[in-house]
């Protein structure tokens, strides 16, 4: 369910995107926005979006777990657990108005990106 979401909203926002490493990159940002977003929204104490907000990053994690291939090595198992984690995370972070988890997902994914970056602008 969320994975279909994540992608269709990024590929109708973005009909141009020319590789599908780009649409990755676009994916981390993505989830970085969320998440800011739902972090003001717990400050503001406004619930409806900061579930919004979240759901929005947990369909983007969703996504990207869904479209790993397994068979490609150890990598794709470590992301499938480190993306189920940070599911986990951005679930308890809606439960508890948690920033600190909101906070800890997006660290990852800016190091994530960060990494992304690296191995797309060498290849």
């Amino acid at each position: 369910m969320y994975g279909n979401l994540a992608h269709d909203t990024y590929a109708q926002n973005n009909i141009g995107i020319e590789s599908p490493s780009k649409l990755i990159e676009m994916l981390y940002e993505g989830v970085l926005r969320f998440n800011a977003q739902a972090k003001k929204a717990i400050k503001d104490e406004n619930i409806e979006k900061k579930v919004y907000w979240v759901n929005r990053s947990i369909a983007i994690v969703t996504e990207l777990s869904s479209t790993l291939d397994l068979s490609q090595g150890n990598v794709a198992s470590y992301l499938q657990g480190l993306y189920a984690y940070q599911t986990q995370l951005l679930n308890a972070a809606i439960q508890e108005n948690n920033i600190e988890k909101l906070d800890e997902v997006s660290n990852v994914f800016k190091g994530l990106l960060e990494g992304w970056r690296e191995i797309t602008n060498v290849a």
